[in-house]
């Protein structure tokens, strides 16, 4: 996984993503189906790139549980990548972040406008629950639901909401991570895992690996706001504190941010470490999460 002078080998990840992008594209209705504005906007979104973790990680769960049916996967590994973009476009919006840039272009409702922005965001979210249904598992659809719900990303977001030009302590910054980010994050390896019909016991593994890279990734999130450059984000840096947002540095400071964020990690790898001789990906996914620049 590491070459000999101490570079992460990331050639699994940029294997995963080039088969996750075509998925995306077959999946994604064409712009030359009506309405197509709303259609070309959605791909727009979609299609701009980034890291692909989510769908990455319940691909690795559900073969490294033993799952050998990509028909199965490919479809809900998908459905995380598509929510999870729909959540993006709905936080750059100006009633929320109110950003401009997102993964190096402009963010969907510069490129388009605010209406055609929220219709986006809306279209992907049920797209997504179409795509995770696919898999004909109830648990899975009601694993995908809760993560994106009131006890999952969207209460992360509201408290996350309520939390701006605040002084909040430590518990609340860890909720607000653990639910806008960490849920869905949690949710990629958990619904691998149900569909490849791993045991209880391995379930409850990999579900804490999920929450240990969760927290550790916005944490990083929030340091790379800080000291990260925009060409590598792809994005505008500090507009947390510009937005006055609560961050993980802004409570314990920068360095125990950064120590704990670590701490995570290794945590992380611990976990996979114990998963049955099939870790070996998902240590290579935690320590990609925790060296990233961008």
């Amino acid at each position: 996984m590491t070459s000999e002078t101490g570079v992460l080998d990331i050639s699994y990840l940029k294997a995963r993503r080039k088969e996750i992008d075509i998925l995306l594209d077959k999946y994604l209705p064409p712009v030359e189906k009506y309405p197509h504005r709303l259609h070309e906007a959605m791909r727009y979104s979609v299609m701009a790139g980034g890291k692909r973790i989510r769908p990455i990680l319940a691909m690795t769960a559900y073969e490294a549980c033993g799952g050998k049916n990509p028909d199965l996967i490919n479809p809900a590994s998908c459905a995380l990548e598509i929510v999870h973009t729909y959540s993006l476009i709905h936080d750059d919006l100006p009633c929320m972040d109110d950003d401009d840039l997102r993964r190096g272009m402009p963010t969907l409702h510069k490129k388009f406008d605010e209406a055609t922005a929220v219709l986006a965001g809306d279209a992907l979210h049920v797209l997504a629950f179409q795509l995770a249904a696919e898999s004909g598992s109830i648990e899975v659809v009601k694993e995908f639901s809760q993560a994106i719900g009131t006890n999952g990303m969207l209460g992360g977001q509201m408290a996350d909401v309520e939390a701006e030009g605040k002084v909040i302590d430590l518990e609340k910054i860890q909720y607000i991570h653990a639910h806008k980010t960490g849920a869905l994050l949690r949710a990629s390896v958990r619904i691998g895992g149900i569909l490849a019909g791993v045991s209880k016991a391995e379930l409850g593994k990999i579900s804490l690996y999920g929450e240990r890279i969760g927290l550790a990734f916005q944490i990083i999130d929030d340091i790379l706001d800080i000291e990260g450059e925009q060409e590598k984000l792809g994005k505008q840096v500090g507009s947390d504190c510009r937005n006055q947002k609560a961050t993980y540095p802004g409570v314990v400071g920068i360095e125990k941010a950064r120590t704990e964020a670590h701490q995570l990690i290794d945590e992380a790898i611990d976990v996979s470490r114990s998963l049955n001789g099939n870790g070996e990906k998902f240590i290579l996914i935690a320590r990609y999460i925790g060296q990233r620049d961008r």
